[in-house]
């Protein structure tokens, strides 16, 4: 076992991208009269045919609303969706279903736990950890229930190399820490933080503070047990993971989600309303207010029963091999500067970087002429951006379809972007 968390009892099996591809009906089509190589998976995954079709089918043949209903519709998709919600919860090694919590997003679960725990739970003079490579979804709840509450906000710095410096969380592990937030892998380093052994170290030198793990970019891509995290909360999305768009998940300990009073109010939530008052459904209802995304919940374990046949061992590490080949092949382009460790060990597969003389909007475009999708701008990372000194970035990110054979013509891509522009 590494020190991120990852590791293997036995080599995990080779994945086949060629065959997988199959399963994707969208990576048939050209772009600009050349085959789609989709770079972009760090933003949004796409769709195998299984999810696609088991949202037509619950659409089709199942939906009802749920929960409420006697009728037989309302069963079965009440039996779905609730399916989706023990998928999931195996999927992370969840201890207790209870603590799993269908959100629109990553964004809005990580919303979720600093309006509700956070406003019940952080007060005047206590201290809030962040890091610097934080994803805004993960660092503005923060900055704003800080100001909204009087408490400080504090950054964890990252290392000369982008990697989080542990020297510097543990020199901030002073005083009334309330919680740490941090991303398990950063969407612009590619780095894969070491969350048991930074949670240890929280548990060891500020007891009670809470960890909230930001999820999007790990859970679709390597074995999360969040139980082996020893994290308080993760947060994570549906369509990063191959599933649909509007659906996420907030995983919390049931004992602090209790404590919590909602973070929306209505329908379905409730134990009880009457004209002065009201109570409280038990979790995970308490948080699930309104006629929540019935046929997402069920697209997204349809998701997640196809990542668990493939494998998620096997999944991390085709992404290892296309990105240590990305690395190697950039790292031969001059005027090419990637982000982040340039070693691939613990590297998950986002490669940010830079080209001289080129902004990465037009290498972005120039790109696209050639069918290849990438990311350029600031990620939503602008502050991890400006302290590293860089504007916008360009990035190429993988997933279980891409090919050694796209990153060539990534590579090539830029070389030709390198002569047009001289």
């Amino acid at each position: 076992m590494r020190a991120n968390g990852i590791g293997y009892s036995t080599p995990p099996a080779r994945l086949d991208p060629a065959a997988l591809r199959a399963d994707f009906p969208i990576l048939v089509r050209e772009i600009n009269g050349h085959p789609l190589a989709y770079l972009d998976n760090a933003a949004s995954a796409q769709k195998p045919r299984c999810v696609i079709e088991a949202l037509t089918r619950f659409y089709s043949h199942g939906y009802s609303s749920i929960h409420r209903g006697v009728h037989t519709l309302s069963e079965e998709a009440t039996a779905a969706y609730e399916s989706a919600r023990d998928a999931v919860t195996a999927f992370i090694n969840a201890p207790d279903r209870r603590g799993v919590i269908f959100t629109r997003n990553a964004t809005e679960a990580l919303n979720l736990v600093a309006a509700a725990w956070g406003r019940a739970n952080v007060g005047p003079g206590d201290r809030i950890l962040v890091t610097e490579m934080e994803h805004h979804s993960n660092l503005l709840p923060w900055r704003r229930l800080a100001q909204e509450v009087g408490a400080e906000l504090d950054y964890i710095p990252i290392t000369d190399d982008g990697r989080l410096d542990l020297d510097g969380l543990v020199r901030r592990l002073t005083g009334p820490v309330k919680l740490v937030a941090l991303t398990h892998v950063s969407n612009v380093l590619g780095v894969v933080n070491p969350i048991p052994e930074i949670a240890a170290l929280v548990r060891e030198r500020a007891a009670a503070a809470r960890i909230v793990v930001d999820g999007a970019q790990s859970v679709p891509h390597l074995p999360v047990d969040v139980q082996a995290l020893d994290c308080d909360f993760l947060a994570f999305s549906g369509h990063k993971m191959c599933g649909p768009t509007g659906i996420g998940v907030l995983y919390g300990l049931p004992e602090l989600l209790k404590e919590a009073p909602p973070f929306l109010v209505g329908g379905g939530m409730i134990g009880r309303v009457e004209r002065a008052e009201a109570t409280w459904a038990d979790l995970p209802a308490r948080f699930e207010a309104g006629t929540p995304a019935i046929a997402e919940a069920v697209g997204l374990g349809a998701a997640i029963a196809y990542l668990g046949e493939i494998g998620m061992a096997a999944i991390w590490a085709h992404e290892q091999e296309l990105v240590a080949y990305a690395l190697e092949q950039l790292r031969g382009l001059p005027g090419v500067r990637v982000i982040g460790p340039t070693e691939p060990r613990d590297r998950a597969g986002v490669v940010a970087f830079t080209v001289a003389a080129i902004h990465p909007h037009d290498l972005a475009f120039i790109l696209d002429q050639e069918g290849i999708a990438i990311r350029a701008g600031f990620h939503c990372a602008q502050p991890l951006h400006e302290g590293l000194g860089l504007g916008p970035t360009a990035r190429a990110s993988f997933y279980l379809y891409n090919t050694l054979t796209e990153v060539d013509r990534l590579v090539a891509g830029i070389e030709r972007a390198q002569a047009l522009f001289g």
